[in-house]
């Protein structure tokens, strides 16, 4: 367990040790393509519905996704405009644009490659369990 890098954040632990096993750091960006497919939403809404992922292992930072929403706005990936209504500040509402439309088919067909690797990765190690190198 690592206790110095170890935070909560909606109930799930945010860790950036090694000791989780595969990091799956790579799946952020496509994950948070695919839920503003689904439906534009701001910051706290995006992190709430990251929560319920089942693929993915931990949680990202919040600030994290903040700075890769930036990120993926800059590069045309996502736009962003200003909602306001009811009580508080205005809030900052993501959507997908047609090129992150793109990019998301574009890492689909990549992790259906990798998918493909680690299946024949584990077909291959299955045949070494239990055996020692000599």
């Amino acid at each position: 367990m690592c206790d110095s890098n170890e935070k909560e954040c909606h109930g799930r632990i945010v860790c950036s040790c090694e000791e989780y096993g595969p990091r799956l750091e790579g799946l952020i960006i496509p994950s948070l393509l695919m839920l503003l497919r689904e439906k534009p939403s701001h910051g706290y809404e995006i992190m709430e519905k990251l929560n319920d992922l089942d693929f993915l292992m931990t949680l990202p930072d919040p600030g994290s996704v903040y700075r890769h929403l930036r990120r993926m706005e800059e590069e045309g990936l996502v736009k962003s405009r200003l909602e306001t209504g009811g009580s508080g500040p205005a809030r900052k509402v993501y959507s997908l644009t047609a090129e992150g439309d793109e990019y998301l088919l574009s890492c689909n067909a990549s992790l259906k490659n990798i998918k493909k690797s680690i299946e024949n990765f584990l077909t291959a190690a299955k045949n070494f369990t239990g055996k020692k190198n000599r």
